[in-house]
C-alpha cells in the first residue's frame, strides 16, 4: 500500500512539473486607476500561464506594479518586457516606457524608466533587430525610438513630430520584415506616415511620399502584414472599417480595399481596436468595442482582398486588445469593462472561431502579451 502511494503521488508530481514546465507566460496589461474613458481597477502588469494543449489560462499573480500599462512587448529573445505608462497631464510631466528583465519563473525586474516625451503612450514596437524600441504616444503627435542595449536598458536615440500635434493620434509603429521601413498610424491626423528606416543607427526619415492618407474620419489604429508582405492592413478605430494596401515596391502603400469590420445590420455604437494576422496567414481577425466582438476574415492570397468569416461575440464588454496563440489554435480577447478575458478556439481549416472555456477573471485587462517561455 505504502508503495502504491509512493509510486502515485510520483506520478502526479512527474505530471505537474511537465505541465508547468510546458506552460506559456502571458503577460497581460492592465488600466490601473480612473481615466475618461476607464474605470481602472488592477494593480499593474499581471501574469497568467496559458496551457497550449487545452487552451486553459490561468490567472497567477501582479508581476509590477506600475500605474497604467495599458501596452507591454516582450523582446523574442525572451529577455526582456517594455511597457508603457499611460499617464495624461493631470498625472505627470510625461508618460513613461519602463524596462524590465524576465527571470526564470516569469517575475519582473525593473531596470528603468524613461519618458515619452509626451502624453498617453498606447503602444510599443521593436525592430527586426531588436536593437531599437519605438513607442506611439496618443497625445502630441510624438513617436520616440529608443536603443536597447545587451542588458536590456534603453537610452533615447530619436523624436518623431508628426504634423498638427493638437490633431495627431499616433496609435501604433510596424517595421518591415527587411528592417527599411517604419509605418505610423495616425489616428487624428487619418494618415499612415512611411518612413525609411536605418537599422544601422536606429533613425528614422520621411519618404519622398511621406504618407498614405486614408478616408476622413476614419482613425486608423493599428497595422499589420500578410504573410509574404506583399500586403498590409489597418484597423481603422472611428468608422469601424479595415483598409487593404498593396505594398509597393519602395514601400508606399495602395489602399484596394475598405470594408467594415462590423455587420452591416449592427446600428450600436463601435470602435475598431485591435487586428492581428492568424500564423498560417490566410486569416486576418479584429476587435470591435461596442459590437464586442472578434470578427474574423478570410484572406484572398492572390489580391489580400479580405472577405468575411464570421463576428463572434467575446461575452464581455470593450474588448481592446487580442492575441493569438503561438501555435494558431486559440485567440484571447481582453474585455476591459467586464474584467475578463475570453477564449476562443480557432478552426485551422476555415478560420472560425469557436467559444472556449469560461472567461477568466482579470481586472481592468487591455493587452494580451505571449512571451517567450
Amino acid at each position: 500500500m505504502i508503495r502504491f502511494t509512493l509510486i502515485s503521488l510520483a506520478v502526479i508530481l512527474t505530471a505537474t512539473c511537465t505541465a508547468q514546465n510546458t506552460e506559456i507566460p502571458v503577460y497581460l496589461g492592465t488600466y490601473t486607476k480612473k481615466e475618461g474613458h476607464v474605470d481602472g481597477k488592477a494593480k499593474g502588469i499581471f501574469l497568467a500561464l496559458q496551457d497550449p494543449e487545452n487552451g486553459s489560462l490561468h490567472p497567477e499573480k501582479t508581476v509590477a506594479k506600475i500605474t497604467n500599462p495599458s501596452f507591454v512587448k516582450t523582446s523574442k529573445d525572451g529577455k526582456n518586457l517594455y511597457a508603457v505608462s499611460e499617464l495624461g497631464g493631470g498625472d505627470a510631466e510625461s508618460g513613461f516606457i519602463y524596462s524590465f528583465k524576465r527571470n526564470s519563473d516569469n517575475s519582473l525586474e525593473e531596470l528603468g524608466k524613461l519618458s515619452t516625451e509626451s502624453f498617453a503612450p498606447c503602444h510599443i514596437e521593436l525592430d527586426q533587430s531588436e536593437k531599437f524600441v519605438f513607442v506611439s504616444n496618443y497625445m502630441g503627435g510624438v513617436v520616440m525610438v529608443y536603443k536597447r542595449g545587451e542588458d536590456g536598458k534603453l537610452e533615447k536615440q530619436q523624436k518623431i513630430e508628426l504634423e498638427n500635434p493638437e490633431v495627431s493620434h499616433a496609435h501604433s509603429v510596424s517595421i518591415s520584415s527587411d528592417n527599411k521601413t517604419a509605418y505610423i498610424a495616425d489616428l487624428g491626423n487619418d494618415k499612415i506616415w512611411i518612413y525609411n528606416f536605418n537599422s544601422e543607427t536606429g533613425k528614422l526619415s520621411p519618404k519622398e511620399e511621406p504618407f498614405l492618407k486614408l478616408e476622413d474620419g476614419s482613425g486608423p489604429r493599428h497595422f499589420s502584414f500578410s504573410k509574404d508582405e506583399e500586403f498590409a492592413f489597418s484597423i481603422n478605430e472611428l468608422n469601424s472599417s479595415i483598409s487593404v494596401f498593396k505594398i509597393e515596391k519602395d514601400g508606399n502603400l495602395k489602399i484596394t480595399q475598405n470594408i467594415s469590420s462590423i455587420p452591416a445590420d449592427f446600428k450600436g455604437k463601435n470602435s475598431g481596436a485591435d487586428i492581428h494576422l492568424h500564423p498560417s496567414g490566410k486569416f486576418i481577425y479584429t476587435s470591435n468595442r461596442g459590437h464586442n466582438s472578434i470578427a474574423a476574415f478570410k484572406i484572398d492570397e492572390n489580391s489580400g482582398e479580405l472577405s468575411a468569416i464570421g463576428y463572434y461575440p467575446t461575452k464581455g464588454e470593450t474588448p481592446r486588445n487580442f492575441a493569438i496563440s503561438p501555435s494558431g489554435k486559440f485567440l484571447y480577447a481582453a474585455n476591459q469593462d467586464t474584467s475578463t478575458i475570453s477564449s476562443f478556439k480557432v478552426n485551422l481549416e476555415t478560420g472560425e472561431l469557436q467559444e472556449h472555456l469560461l472567461p477568466v477573471e482579470v481586472m481592468s485587462p487591455v493587452c494580451v502579451e505571449f512571451a517567450e517561455k
